[in-house]
């Protein structure tokens, strides 16, 4: 990080960490500090219309700390990682021409991931592949198969959990689809001429999460229930009333948003989607987290010390503050 080769790149930051960590309180805030602006990295938060349930950032927030790629989609447009790369590249590219710094802040780990080593051509969807794919899964559950994806391709079945469906029914319908598994197809990618991410740019890598995960259990709870009374499940009836959304959609698959689908359809009881939700919520923060721990080169801010005191919010700033300037500025 101290070469001289590194600082002659521009520099990218990047602030990940579960959902419920307080990623974009701290980024707001270091954009009080800092020349950055900021570029969301969420796969919830591309949909237009869906901003109880995605936390999304208030009116007056992105007044104060504009988000880009925010509100960039309908709900009934699936949003991909090539589309995210895509995005992102030209923001960067338009933030660093106005001589500011980008800040990447999110939690949807494989848009970092797609950005920092690359997309190999994916083949397109096939209706009748996948849905024969989820055919399997209705009757003998999504761990039935990932236990097939792990039989072609144990590489990527170990990155995904077993129950995550979009995930382990892309990897599968794309090896069904074109007999080349996404771990040759990222291979490949690596093949390419395009220079890498991390040579073209000095990026910074942070994640904001409490040592304790008991503590991000207890917030994601108490805002899962915040969100029921801010109207999470008015907003979802606005999009389960229209004809052109099904629960099959990425957008209605999101974490809360597909639980409250299915209160409406009737299939659970209100309880039942507030309990499923913050369930939900919780397992797909633990996803993160298992992502981030593998994560190279990542200095790790920790809301909470060790003897399980949490540190003030302007402590987290300035450590973050310490970190970049140390590293960038």
């Amino acid at each position: 990080m101290t070469d001289s080769a590194t600082h002659t790149r521009p520099v990218v930051i990047f602030l990940m960490g579960p959902t419920a960590s307080g990623k974009t309180d701290l980024a707001m805030a270091l954009r009080d500090h800092l020349p950055v602006e900021l570029i969301s990295v969420d796969s919830a938060l591309v949909y237009r219309g869906m901003d109880i349930g995605s936390a999304k950032p208030s009116l007056a927030e992105q007044a104060r700390a504009p988000h880009r790629l925010i509100d960039i989609r309908d709900p009934s447009q699936p949003y991909s990682a090539a589309d995210f790369c895509a995005d992102a590249e030209r923001e960067i590219a338009d933030i660093i021409a106005a001589g500011k710094i980008p800040l990447l802040v999110g939690g949807t780990m494989l848009y970092f991931k797609a950005l920092l080593d690359g997309l190999a051509a994916m083949p397109e969807a096939d209706p009748v592949v996948r849905a024969a794919i989820e055919q399997d899964a209705a009757l003998h559950g999504w761990p039935y198969v990932h236990e097939q994806l792990a039989q072609v391709d144990p590489e990527i079945a170990a990155e995904i959990h077993p129950n995550h469906s979009q995930r382990l029914s892309r990897a599968l319908e794309v090896y069904r689809v074109s007999g080349i598994t996404m771990t040759e197809l990222r291979k490949k990618q690596q093949q390419q001429s395009v220079a890498p991410f991390t040579e073209r740019f000095n990026v910074l890598q942070m994640a904001i999460a409490p040592r304790n995960r008991s503590v991000l259990h207890q917030r994601i709870e108490a805002r899962f229930l915040k969100m029921m009374t801010h109207g999470l499940v008015e907003e979802v009836q606005q999009l389960h009333a229209r004809a052109d959304l099904h629960a099959d959609l990425p957008a209605i698959r999101a974490v809360g948003y597909r639980q409250v689908w299915d209160y409406l359809d009737g299939k659970i009881s209100q309880d039942e989607m507030v309990e499923r939700g913050i369930i939900a919520t919780r397992q797909l923060a633990k996803r993160q987290l298992t992502w981030l721990r593998g994560w190279p080169d990542l200095y790790w801010l920790y809301t909470d010390r060790e003897d399980g005191i949490s540190h003030s919010h302007e402590e987290i700033v300035a450590y973050a503050l310490n970190f970049v300037r140390g590293g960038a500025i």
